[in-house]
């Protein structure tokens, strides 16, 4: 299953890639979370303008599959980066060293394996409703920017889980009990006591 993570940070050439790259996924993750909230925005917008006016917004389901692509993509790296995604640790949990470092590596090679062939397979279908000029149903929205978002936001994925790649193989070389830009699974005890270090400090404040 999914769980907190942390990444470890050096002077390394493979830390400072890590870290610029962040802030693109960080900033991708932001215009995810921007999208929700223009959704909720024009989500009330409508109901009100149906009910005060007997005015919807015009074409409102045929934005709303737009905007899904955004904040459903656009974030999927992000959460790579910090080990979000669900996954199972039961086996994984309870090795150590260089094997664990090889389970890794493997398992992150098959995303990336996958990753690509989405990444080919979606870009042929933002490539053919391009061609096409496919639209949207109600009010005819081209929809290649949408289809657009899939492979970009694989991309983006795949670039991650090469970084992930190059931080488990130099792990599994040095063989290193705190390996760089890859996620550390914390156990429960380490999750409490970084959450409540969380709540102390905003205490504070």
């Amino acid at each position: 299953m999914s769980g907190s993570s942390e990444i470890l940070q050096d002077h390394s050439l493979l830390s400072k890639l890590d870290r610029l790259f962040f802030k693109l996924e960080t900033f991708l993750a932001l215009l995810g979370g921007i999208t929700i909230f223009m959704l909720v925005v024009l989500a009330v917008v409508n109901v009100l303008g149906r009910w005060l006016f007997s005015l919807p917004v015009s074409g409102y389901i045929d934005w709303v599959e737009q905007f899904m692509a955004v904040f459903a993509f656009l974030g999927i790296a992000y959460c790579q980066r910090l080990g979000g995604h669900i996954r199972m640790d039961i086996f994984v949990s309870h090795i150590k060293g260089r094997i664990l470092w090889l389970s890794e590596f493997i398992s992150t090679l098959m995303m990336l394996i996958i990753t690509l062939v989405l990444v080919y397979g979606s870009y042929l279908h933002f490539l053919r409703a391009f061609t096409f000029g496919d639209s949207s149903m109600d009010i005819s929205l081209p929809i290649w920017p949408a289809k657009l978002v899939v492979p970009f936001a694989l991309s983006v994925l795949a670039l991650r889980l090469i970084l992930q790649l190059w931080g488990y193989a130099r792990a599994f070389n040095e063989n290193s009990d705190a390996p760089i830009a890859v996620p550390l699974i914390e156990d429960a005890a380490t999750q409490a006591a970084n959450e409540a270090a969380t709540v102390s400090i905003q205490e504070q404040k």
